[in-house]
């Protein structure tokens, strides 16, 4: 792990800020903190710091979700909208749970990341609904309801975004909760997960990173307070750490969440993203083949945020980066596969 690490950060990413952790069993073998979680202050990032994960976030919206189904109140075929009594405008009736989480309802996206410009539109799109105001997810439909299809449910992959945000909404319709207090309740507490939550952006609590960009011009570092919503949601948004991930990893494998049947599906393939590379879906989370291997893990990034977390059932292992700029650390976890699987 060291000489892995040491590859990686001595080639071209000497200028990594986050957390870089890997256990074994509930130990910790390997960790490495670099970088500051407040640059004006000269506060250094540390092992147990708490970091954005954007998307990674989908894995808790998953886990939800199968909670809710273990719970009977929720079954992988409910139709969105039979579930929710909003106009959904231009979403497709025959859109599932199922569907949503192995992102093939085929909906308009609201971010849509395959998209060649999907920068620009993110970036009109704050323009237009100012990152302040994205407190409920009630307020993403008025993005979302008057997009077009971009396929038929059931056609392919095309990962979604505005999926997941219904997804969230399902939570709160059938749980009678708001989707954070959900995930709170349900996952983060009975996981005793100490440093996660659904932060404010205006409002972090101690020994929390603050995500950073580098102006392209000027070379200064600016936090990213107006560039992500101000309270994350059941797409993206979630702080966590590098232990949390560890505790909630083994939780999952050990059936402390989900039922063992549910957990089995939560973990199953549902969907193929890339059957050349291995690379599939379950209702989350994704899932990695190598040499009959599987390894299961979660990705995200966003303006100031570099993030993946992954385990390993063979070796009982959990390797998560924590990021807090834009640094690419997917490298990292292409040589965890290499190695582990």
């Amino acid at each position: 792990m060291q000489d892995i690490f040491d590859n990686w950060f001595q080639n071209g990413n000497e200028d990594f800020s986050g957390v870089f952790s890997v256990s074994v069993d509930d130990s910790v073998i390997f960790q490495q903190a670099y970088g500051y979680r407040n640059r004006a202050e000269k506060l250094p990032n540390k092992s147990d710091t708490a970091f954005g994960i954007a998307s990674g976030t989908k894995l808790f919206t998953g886990l939800a979700i199968c909670k809710l189904i273990d719970e009977k109140k929720l079954s992988l075929g409910d139709r969105l909208c039979d579930l929710l009594s909003y106009d959904l405008g231009q979403i497709n009736k025959k859109v599932t749970v199922l569907h949503l989480l192995t992102h093939t309802s085929g909906i308009g996206d609201y971010i849509d990341e395959e998209a060649e410009n999907c920068e620009e539109q993110l970036q009109s799109l704050y323009d237009k609904y100012p990152v302040q105001l994205w407190t409920r997810l009630e307020y993403y439909l008025q993005m979302i309801t008057p997009l077009p299809p971009k396929f038929e449910p059931g056609e392919r992959y095309g990962y979604s975004n505005s999926g997941f945000v219904l997804l969230g909404l399902v939570v709160e319709a059938v749980s009678g909760l708001a989707y954070q207090q959900y995930v709170q309740d349900k996952i983060i507490a009975p996981c005793k997960l100490v440093h996660t939550g659904y932060y404010r952006m205006d409002s972090l609590p101690p020994d929390t990173a603050l995500g950073y960009m580098q102006d392209g011009d000027a070379g200064e570092w600016r936090t990213n307070i107006f560039s992500l919503p101000v309270l994350g949601g059941s797409d993206g948004g979630l702080f966590t750490c590098a232990g949390d991930l560890d505790i909630l990893w083994r939780a999952i494998f050990a059936n402390k969440i989900l039922s063992e049947e549910m957990t089995h599906s939560f973990l199953k393939l549902q969907v193929m993203i890339n059957q050349e590379r291995g690379k599939s879906y379950g209702l989350g989370v994704y899932r990695n083949i190598q040499d009959n291997n599987v390894s299961y893990y979660a990705v995200g990034g966003d303006a100031g945020v570099d993030f993946f977390t992954a385990y390993f059932p063979k070796s009982k292992v959990v390797v998560s980066a924590l990021g807090n700029t834009n640094m690419n650390t997917f490298p990292l976890l292409r040589k965890m596969f290499e190695v582990l699987a």
